[in-house]
């Protein structure tokens, strides 16, 4: 396909389609001569997960370079072949009311426009009587950057006055000294990454310029509902971080370069420091490390006195998985705030004894685990709610979906109906006045199998 004839073609023409529903048809002839017998699949600008175990890859970019020109992200197919060729292609695009998921069948489905998960919406304890740390000394730290980078070009009083005005924050004395002795900007390198490398190293750390700091709040961190909504804030008497998805006093100023961010914390937990350095790690979703007490032990070398990390705590108890009744029962908890109930050999489970639990706001059961799914009625303060198609469509006949919930899931195995799950979907979102999963139909004739 040409330039001329992609730019002209769209995701809904049977054309963009045709050389992917060939191979497609030659690949699950028996399968597709079957009665209701479906191939499905996904396309994204992110990737793709089509049936084939040799794909000529042109024709999946074919339908990907519409995608672009239609402004899609995603699309999910299911397609009908007859022997002789009539072909029935099913397209789903996406809600803006709902998230990505995994393989063809969508994410969670926000039943209220920009809410966010509990842990995300929390905000940090006061740090009442926190200081910083002894170690804390900004003319060392401005002396010994000095000395490392010498020939820096250093920000401005106003300039790092400015800063403070952008993010409605003050800087603490140890980050000003930093940047007095750089101002970490590109152009002061001239693109000579050997000595970009060089000041890198000599601030430990891939270090952002003034526009470039910005603070870490929750909304920063972004994680999608169906992992947010089973995180649970946890913060331990001596905990040095306080257990959050972000806070207005994480001031972000670098990266360690594999990704993770360096911030000052002035937010310390009940056995922090003002000012402590933490790292937020792009491989968790909730939660940061404490690197060093102060800004100053950052730059010379000087590690914490403790670490702060969050694998060295047993789960809380905040959060449980239930895979039988005892299990259960067990977990059953005042400070119960997220239960997951998997998948197990024995009994469907009762979740009665979860009723008048009063922080409970997250529930995830595997399809088929649960013994009644009316007794979901019961659990008043749910917030999320991710549940097989079968134990909806019980809540949603008998109209007892509960009305708090901010956002649910519908937990599908790859191989169910993706026309179903999403006219499922759309009957969710519907009681929420939110926009649906969009279904078009084409059809057209690949003529008979060679």
């Amino acid at each position: 396909m040409d330039d001329q004839e992609n730019s002209t073609l769209s995701v809904h023409d049977f054309e963009t389609w045709e050389p992917l529903l060939r191979l497609l048809r030659a690949a699950h002839a028996e399968h597709l001569a079957t009665p209701g017998g479906r191939v499905v699949g996904f396309i994204g600008r992110g990737g793709w997960s089509v049936p084939l175990k040799q794909m000529t890859h042109d024709a999946v970019r074919r339908v990907h370079s519409t995608l672009v020109n239609d402004d899609v992200n995603t699309v999910t197919f299911a397609v009908e072949i007859e022997a002789a060729g009539r072909t029935r292609l099913h397209i789903l695009r996406p809600s803006p009311a709902v998230e990505h998921g995994i393989g063809p069948n969508p994410g969670a489905l926000v039943l209220v426009e920009d809410a966010l998960p509990e842990p995300w919406r929390r905000l940090p304890d006061p740090a009442s009587g926190a200081a910083p740390a002894p170690s804390a000394d900004p003319a060392l730290l401005e002396r010994t950057l000095r000395e490392r980078l010498p020939g820096a070009v250093g920000a401005t009083e106003a300039e790092i006055a400015a800063a403070e005005t952008r993010l409605g924050i003050p800087l603490p004395e140890e980050l000003k000294a930093l940047y007095r002795v750089t101002r970490a900007d590109w152009a002061d390198w001239g693109s000579d990454f050997e000595a970009a490398s060089r000041h890198s190293k000599a601030v430990r750390c891939e270090l952002f310029g003034l526009a470039g700091l910005y603070v870490a709040e929750a909304a920063t961190r972004e994680c999608p509902w169906q992992r947010a909504a089973m995180e649970v804030v946890d913060t331990r008497p001596t905990a040095a971080v306080q257990g959050l998805a972000g806070s207005p006093g994480w001031i972000v100023f670098g990266d360690n370069g594999g990704g993770d961010r360096l911030a000052v914390d002035l937010t310390p937990g009940p056995q922090g420091h003002t000012g402590q350095i933490i790292k937020i790690s792009h491989e968790e979703d909730i939660g940061a490390r404490l690197v060093a007490d102060s800004l100053t032990d950052l730059m010379l070398d000087r590690p914490a006195a403790r670490t702060g990390s969050p694998e060295n705590h047993p789960p809380t108890k905040a959060a449980a998985h239930a895979y039988s009744q005892q299990s259960l029962v067990d977990s059953v908890h005042p400070g119960l705030e997220v239960l997951s109930v998997g998948m197990s050999t024995g009994q469907p489970i009762s979740i009665a004894p979860l009723t008048g639990l009063p922080r409970l706001r997250t529930l995830s059961a595997h399809p088929g685990t649960l013994a009644d799914p009316w007794e979901i009625a019961g659990l008043t303060g749910l917030e999320y709610l991710e549940l097989g198609s079968q134990e909806w469509r019980v809540l949603l006949d008998a109209d007892i979906v509960p009305r708090g919930l901010l956002a649910v899931a519908i937990n599908a195995p790859f191989d169910e109906d993706p026309l179903a799950v999403a006219d499922l979907a759309n009957e969710l979102l519907a009681l929420w006045d939110r926009p649906p999963i969009t279904l078009t139909t084409i059809e057209g004739d690949l003529g008979p199998a060679a």
